[in-house]
């Protein structure tokens, strides 16, 4: 079997570009990827346009190792995250062919079920403004549609140090949600690397009233050493990963011992079996996984089977219940939670497919997600 095409599918939504991909072969088998990157679709677009020349044409997407190989270390400039997106994009996409010759759902081949089932986490519910009784409201609607827990940014566009009267509002809407949650449903605190290693400890320790799960991505993704001085000095777990990219990547925040939780996302950080290379790493230094997906469907549905082939995957994020209906609707057969937990998918391969047509109704949008512009968390393009 060979690759023959592969054909880059642009979704327009609010705040963000759906990039999904579909790899087609000489025997009639269409794989579907993922390649999601806010604010660098034209560098993962053309960055698509010279790999798929250079390296997949002519592959067989059985060998999967070997190409993903082939991708990053021919390459003499390598890793980043348009490199790291497009080659998970291709390598998910060779997945679901794989699966799919096999009669098999991805999970199943990398190595079986080790979940009955894999609670699911909320985000992007919290598009209302930054009062503790708008919050209070709105999480509301997360409760309805079963959820167990949740994610929330109350921050802002904080960078680096918060006023008093920041700290205060950021921990009241917090407090907020736990009252309006109760005891029993996590809430995950997100900070989106904008805080010095002094705020985000103070910080932490005024939320642990509300008894977060973890605090996410505290300091700049850089900055590994305020990372592990955070982890030092505050009782709540700490996780990162979204923005590390392959086993290579991770290896110094791994080794540093500062993380409990890493959140590797499998169309940034190498793809599905890259996941599991990194989960390994992990598990070594008894970290959990939690992968990240702030992206689309496709790479809901590539979180999903490796959660249920991964033994130390804590919890999955999701926010395809927060999207536009037709986000979800152009990927028919995407993975949903349910009471608020995702199950084995049973379809072969990935088990989606691509709307052509409804992604063709929705075209790119022209636009910039500024998460240091204040009411950032409505997510809404800006102008760039």
């Amino acid at each position: 079997m060979k690759i023959t095409a592969v054909e880059p599918w642009v979704l327009g939504a609010s705040w963000r570009n759906l990039i999904f991909l579909t790899v087609k072969t000489d025997e009639g088998l269409v794989g579907i990827g993922e390649c999601t990157l806010q604010n660098r679709e034209e560098g993962v677009l053309g960055y698509l346009q010279g790999a798929v020349r250079r390296h997949v044409i002519g592959s067989d997407p059985f060998n999967i190792e070997d190409l993903w190989m082939r991708m990053y270390r021919n390459e003499f400039w390598r890793n980043g995250p348009i490199s790291t997106t497009v080659i998970s994009g291709i390598e998910i996409a060779c997945w679901d062919i794989v699966g799919k010759a096999c009669g098999q759902p991805v999970w199943k081949i990398l190595g079986g079920r080790c979940h009955e089932k894999v609670k699911a986490y909320a985000n992007a519910w919290y598009t209302v403004e930054r009062r503790p009784e708008e919050f209070a409201q709105q999480v509301k609607v997360v409760l309805a549609k079963g959820y167990k827990a949740l994610k929330v940014d109350p921050f802002g566009p904080g960078s680096l140090e918060l006023s008093r009267e920041e700290k205060v509002r950021s921990v009241e809407l917090v407090a907020a949600i736990r009252e309006a949650v109760g005891p029993e449903v996590e809430i995950f605190i997100e900070m989106h690397g904008r805080f010095s290693a002094a705020t985000a400890i103070e910080l932490a320790r005024m939320l642990e009233p509300s008894r977060p799960g973890w605090i996410e991505e505290p300091c700049p993704p850089e900055d590994i050493p305020s990372l592990r001085k955070v982890a030092d000095q505050v009782r709540i777990p700490v996780a990162t990963g979204e923005r590390y990219f392959t086993r290579y990547g991770f290896r110094e925040v791994i080794e540093s011992s500062a993380p409990d939780i890493i959140q590797a996302d499998p169309i940034h950080a190498g793809g599905i079996l890259e996941m599991k290379k990194i989960a390994a790493l992990a598990d070594i230094r008894s970290m959990l996984m939690a992968p990240h997906n702030s992206n689309g469907p496709v790479c809901t549905a590539a979180c999903v089977h490796f959660d249920f082939c991964t033994t130390n995957v804590k919890v999955q994020e999701c926010f395809d219940d927060f999207s536009e209906s037709w986000v979800v609707e152009a990927v028919p057969g995407t993975p949903r939670p349910r009471d608020g937990y995702f199950y084995p998918p049973e379809k072969p391969g990935l088990g989606v497919e691509l709307n052509e047509e409804l992604i063709k109704e929705h075209p790119y949008k022209e636009g910039f997600f500024n998460m240091w512009e204040s009411n950032w968390h409505m997510r809404q393009f800006t102008k760039g």
